[in-house]
């Protein structure tokens, strides 16, 4: 899990995406330590408004979906064992799970990210010096 007053570099943030279904996704338990709370409760305030989650924010993975991402990505072996399967997360979906979660480092980041993403001004070098401003 972040520290909560950490900046992560976006090199680090760009190692978690995958493409699943054609879709560029951050898994449940990525996002979590991302924002710096547990997978559950992240879990658990997207479930508490699943109304801001259509199928094109959030989808769970199937059991296939689940061992292919296992067998692919060494820092997801702990999934291996979970008797749950993970939610994946679009953009637009980690944006809306970063409003339904308390964090500082999750409001750190939405706070300095959000307003050029949502316009398509973002580039990596522009949140990258945005994200060295916050230390």
């Amino acid at each position: 899990m972040a520290d909560k007053n950490s900046i992560v570099p976006i090199k680090q943030i760009e190692s978690l995406i995958l493409i699943i279904r054609g879709q560029r996704v951050m898994l449940d338990t990525d996002l979590a330590a991302l924002y710096g709370v547990t997978t559950k409760r992240l879990n658990e305030q997207v479930k508490r408004n699943l109304k801001r989650f259509p199928e094109d924010f959030m989808f769970q993975l199937t059991l296939e979906e689940k061992q292919q991402v296992v067998a692919n990505c060494d820092h997801l072996a702990r999934l291996k064992f979970s008797p749950t399967l993970p939610y994946a997360f679009t953009e637009h979906g980690a944006i809306m799970a970063a409003n339904v979660c308390e964090s500082r480092t999750l409001d750190a980041i939405r706070d300095a990210l959000s307003p050029k993403q949502l316009s398509g001004e973002i580039r990596i070098t522009e949140a990258e010096k945005i994200l060295e401003g916050l230390t």
